[in-house]
């Protein structure tokens, strides 16, 4: 849409890069066996960031990627960063699904009839999920960040964790990917390249596929 996110030092737009990869991510992650991704947009247009996450609980996801391409002040900052959601989060999370009664019963579905008329329960429940969420997002991002370290530099060599909008679906493991720094002459460049694209995300795929082989997802009745 009108934003193009961060912009590099020849122009380059963040919108433009992120939406390259998240293609080819999609396309390499559809041809692996029992995998299906989907993307909160396919094209160049809006989307709030509450509704990418209202799209990725819409269809059960098991996994939501967020690629950007950082900037800083300096063309000096450099590397990619992988980011979870914030272990202090579970609170503010539940509070706002708390919001929307039926909403956060749908969250921890299953529960008894008492129960969702029990805030402390239900507020509970939903800690509890957000804990769990983080903790499996904790895991894809270190399994992805290993992968990334063999493509390019790192900004940081643990997953960090900050509180993001798109992060705080709390029954589906979040991760922020910031590809590079595109604020960096060098890593601009590269992230114009789709050879250099091709190796980010054949670092993606391969880390998701790592940790989905020692993390099985739960099933689930999903119609797609």
């Amino acid at each position: 849409g009108e934003d193009p996110g961060a912009i590099g030092p020849s122009g380059l737009k963040e919108k433009d890069v992120v939406l390259a990869v998240a293609l080819k991510l999609r396309d390499r992650l559809n041809t692996l066996p029992g995998t299906r991704a989907m993307l909160t947009r396919d094209g160049d247009y809006f989307v709030p960031l509450q509704e990418r996450v209202r799209k990725a609980r819409r269809v059960q996801a098991d996994l939501f990627v967020s690629v950007h391409a950082d900037a800083f002040l300096t063309p000096k900052a450099r590397g990619a960063s992988v980011f979870a959601l914030s272990s202090g989060a579970a609170s503010s999370t539940a509070a706002r699904w708390m919001a929307d009664k039926e909403n956060a019963a749908d969250v921890v579905g299953g529960v008894n009839q008492r129960a969702m008329k029990d805030a402390q329960v239900l507020r509970a429940m939903l800690e509890m999920s957000t804990a769990a969420q983080i903790k499996d997002s904790l895991r894809v991002g270190h399994e992805i960040l290993q992968r990334i370290a063999l493509v390019g530099t790192l900004h940081k060599t643990r997953v960090e964790q900050a509180s993001f909008a798109v992060l705080k679906a709390p029954d589906v493991p979040s991760i922020l990917v910031e590809t590079a720094f595109i604020s960096n002459p060098e890593e601009e460049r590269l992230l114009r390249s789709a050879r250099y694209q091709d190796k980010l995300v054949d670092a993606l795929v391969t880390g998701i596929r790592r940790h989905f082989a020692r993390n099985p997802p739960r099933g689930r009745q999903r119609s797609l």
